[in-house]
Order: structure tokens, then C-alpha cells, then sequence
């Protein structure tokens, strides 16, 4: 019989398991952090195989690095260096957001998240005008493969900060919608980490697109090319 009231049993209609422990219910916040881990990696991955064939390209005849002599364009890296700076403060207000919202200071938390949101934007619109200028100065993105891959890795990183504007957006929603400050801890700190990682990929696309002709030859030779 007790065989046969186990097989009865409908545990999704009650609130406590057969051993009598409380239910929780499905851990969301593990899976959101499983689900990032898993974004971030392909990201990583994508981002990894397009500095690969960089490198392999780096061989061909026909590829001139944008840095090396003084009329290219990154030999004075200043404008990236500008650019970095505004990614930079934006993971650091993303920080300072995240630390108001586990201290409960609603003030903190808009004014960190706003920050983060504004130098977000801004950097975008200075590699957007960083290639406006490179064009001005006649670096099309099919006169030189290093040109290419500039355009390319850059215009797919700055996609993938707006990604994560539109979902820091709808978390700001709803979380304004509920009027709950505490529920945005967690998704904020999935976000603050989306833009540590991406101030990290943007750090190593800095390095390798303004190198010099003889690093980025050494460091194709150390992959095999």
C-alpha cells in the first residue's frame, strides 16, 4: 500500500518534498549564472578564432599593419587609449551600481547604473568615429585585410555592448515596474560581470590591432603560421 501511495504522489502540488523539506522551487539565479558562463565562452570562442585567422592573414604580402611608421594610424595610439578609458569607466560605474544595490542604496544604484549606461554609449560613439576618421585618412575596409579585421572586430564588440544595454534595460524595467531593489542584485552582478569580460576581449583587441609589424609577426610564428 505504501508502494502505492508513493506512485500517488503529486509533489508539483505540494509545497514541501516527500522527506518533508521545504521546496524551493527552480534555483533561477544558477541557471542565469550556467546560462552566462555559456554566452561568455562562445563569445570567447568567437573572438579567439577571429584573432587566429588575424594572425594567419598577418603572413599574406598584401597585409600592413596599422601601427609600425609614422603615418599609420596606431603608431600614436591616443584615440584607442581615449576609447579604453570610456569602456573602463563604464565597468567601473557597473561595479559601483552593483555595490548599491547590495548596501540597499537606491541612489547609489541609479546613479551607478546611469554612468555605466552613459560611458557605454559613449564609447560607442567613439569607435564610431574613430572610423569616420580612419576613413577620412583613406583606410577603407577593403584596402588593407588589417583594415578588415579592425572594422570587423571592433563593430562586433560594440554589438555585443549593445546586447547587453537592451538587457540591462528590461532588468531596469522591470525591476522598476515591481518596485523592488533588491531583486536586481543578482541580474545586475550577471551584467556587471558581461562588462568586465568584454572591457577584458577589448583590452586584448586594443593590444593586437595596434601592435607593430614585428610583434604581430612573433606572435603568429608562436601560433605556427
Amino acid at each position: 500500500m505504501s508502494f502505492l501511495k508513493t506512485l500517488g504522489t503529486k509533489p508539483w502540488l505540494h509545497d514541501t518534498e516527500p522527506g518533508g523539506v521545504a521546496y524551493a522551487g527552480p534555483d533561477t539565479e544558477a541557471a542565469a549564472r550556467i546560462a552566462l558562463r555559456f554566452v561568455l565562452a562562445v563569445v570567447g570562442v568567437l573572438f579567439f578564432l577571429f584573432i587566429i585567422t588575424f594572425l594567419s592573414r598577418s603572413q599574406y604580402p598584401d597585409f600592413e599593419a596599422l601601427a609600425g611608421a609614422p603615418w599609420q594610424p596606431f603608431t600614436d595610439p591616443t584615440r584607442l587609449w581615449l576609447n579604453t578609458s570610456l569602456l573602463f569607466m563604464a565597468s567601473v560605474a557597473m561595479q559601483w551600481g552593483l555595490g548599491g544595490t547590495r548596501q540597499g542604496k537606491l541612489n547609489v544604484a541609479v546613479t551607478g547604473i546611469s554612468a555605466a549606461v552613459f560611458f557605454t554609449l559613449m564609447f560607442i560613439v567613439a569607435q564610431m568615429d574613430l572610423w569616420l576618421h580612419l576613413q577620412s585618412m583613406g583606410y577603407y575596409i577593403t584596402s588593407n585585410p588589417a583594415n578588415s579585421y579592425f572594422y570587423v572586430l571592433t563593430a562586433i564588440h560594440a554589438l555585443h555592448l549593445i546586447g547587453g544595454l537592451l538587457i540591462l534595460s528590461n532588468i531596469v524595467f522591470r525591476v522598476w515596474y515591481d518596485n523592488k531593489l533588491e531583486s536586481l542584485t543578482a541580474p545586475l552582478q550577471l551584467c556587471t560581470t558581461y562588462w568586465h569580460f568584454l572591457f577584458g576581449v577589448w583590452l586584448v583587441l586594443f593590444a593586437i590591432l595596434s601592435s607593430r609589424p614585428e610583434t604581430i609577426n612573433a606572435l603568429a610564428a608562436m601560433c605556427g603560421f
